[in-house]
């Protein structure tokens, strides 16, 4: 009697969790038609249609993922690596067996805003859907005839290599039942135009939270508007916190400072490297400066006034490690940076009082001292300082010392570097 009770719950259980599968799928695998595709009425305006397609594309950095190294612009291949395995970014060129060729408007719409390949496939949100979901249809519809109007490059998409059950369609559709609603921008009747222009370039087109949110054990955002930072999975780069001035927050710079870091990769109150330096090489540089100003007044309003106190450790280190850190800085660092850790304006960053030096996770430091330290290429910055790679001279435990010595020098309290973070966050330590 007991044995049959609890099969028939067993039973309900089973039907009450298929009912909701049902369910799930079948919201999934709905069309939202939100909006409709608009054609162009002249030829003159086909062409300002692509002129305005190619500056939302590069806008949305769509170059970084969907192009491989030395490869064709767009044509896909590149690998994205994920806590879950590897995604191969697809061919974007017009090619009808393996691009967009065969694509409609309303396909390429479909998959920014539901997050559905054109035949009917759920999309990994490797692709950034849940921020492009909000897009507004005529930038789509312009993205979509700047692709359209590239030269087809015959190159099959490489299939993906996830590990199960990852690899399953009805995985996938779970995490979308779970983390991913189509939704639209709205803007802020509070707020000026130009606020609200900054908030859809950085919270949609930009998809600025793809890297400055923490993500949990199933990859999603904290939300679709966390901008509060987070460690980048896989890269070990820790995007900081947009929302407080005591890491990457802007909110005390003024309008032009922000603009210049966005446009050239540098201004006088700071500088971008690693995949920040990536975004504004391949995207940034190229946004005309009343974008640059709305995004710069839209982040500004994210870290209005007082922000968090700097993290700081009344941790000390003994004498000998310290000596030790304060010999490789002198042999490795003090030419450029200088011994009081005050830098060179205009070509070498100064480390005494340097936000980004107390940051926590130290983790960008560590690829910096590693893999040196590179300005992004640009129009306004077209020749920047590089600082070289020190991956083969120096040790973990020497790179440890020398960024302890640097984050407590100068009136600095950071928290020391141990050698297993540095072993950590340079990708060899066991996880």
């Amino acid at each position: 009697m007991k044995l049959g009770r609890a099969a028939a719950i067993a039973v309900a259980a089973g039907a009450a969790a298929l009912l909701l599968a049902a369910a799930a799928v079948a919201w999934l695998n709905r069309d939202d038609e939100l909006d409709r595709a608009q054609v162009p009425a002249s030829a003159d305006a086909a062409r300002d249609l692509v002129a305005r397609g190619e500056y939302l594309v590069r806008a949305g950095s769509c170059l970084g993922c969907h192009t491989e190294a030395g490869k064709a612009p767009y044509a896909g291949g590149r690998a994205i690596e994920t806590p879950f395995g590897i995604v191969h970014a697809p061919n974007l060129t017009p090619d009808r067996a393996t691009g967009l060729g065969a694509w409609s408007s309303d396909d390429f719409w479909r998959a920014l805003h539901n997050g559905r390949s054109r035949d009917g496939r759920l999309l990994y949100p490797a692709f950034p859907y849940p921020n492009y979901t909000r897009l507004a249809r005529a930038d789509a519809d312009a993205m979509f005839a700047y692709l359209n109007s590239l030269a087809p490059v015959a190159k099959t998409n490489k299939r993906h290599a996830l590990g199960f059950p990852f690899d399953q369609p009805a995985a996938l559709a779970v995490w979308r039942a779970l983390f991913f609603r189509p939704g639209r921008f709205e803007s802020n009747a509070t707020q000026t135009s130009q606020w609200n222009r900054g908030a859809y370039l950085v919270e949609t087109l930009g998809h600025c939270n793809a890297c400055h949110s923490r993500r949990n054990v199933f990859g999603a955002t904290a939300g679709p508007l966390d901008l509060a930072g987070g460690l980048i999975p896989i890269q070990n780069w820790y995007a900081p916190s947009l929302k407080d001035n005591t890491e990457a927050g802007v909110g005390e710079w003024p309008e032009a400072e922000v603009v210049a870091l966005l446009k050239t990769g540098v201004s006088t109150l700071g500088s971008t490297q690693g995949p920040m330096a990536e975004v504004v090489a391949r995207s940034t540089q190229y946004l005309s400066d009343a974008d640059l100003a709305a995004m710069a007044s839209y982040l500004r309003s994210l870290a209005p006034a007082a922000s968090r106190p700097a993290a700081v450790t009344t941790a000390t280190t003994s004498a000998a490690p310290r000596d030790r850190g304060a010999e490789i800085y002198k042999t490795h660092c003090a030419a450029c940076h200088g011994d009081d850790g005050a830098g060179v304006a205009g070509a070498y960053p100064r480390l005494a009082g340097n936000r980004a030096v107390m940051l926590s996770p130290p983790a960008n430091l560590v690829h910096t001292v590693r893999q040196g330290g590179f300005l992004p290429v640009t129009a306004g910055n077209p020749r920047p300082f590089g600082m070289p790679p020190y991956a083969t001279l120096l040790s973990d435990d020497d790179i440890a010392k020398v960024l302890t010595y640097v984050r407590s020098s100068w009136g600095q309290h950071g928290a020391p570097v141990s050698t297993l973070e540095v072993s950590r966050y340079r990708g060899t330590a066991a996880r």
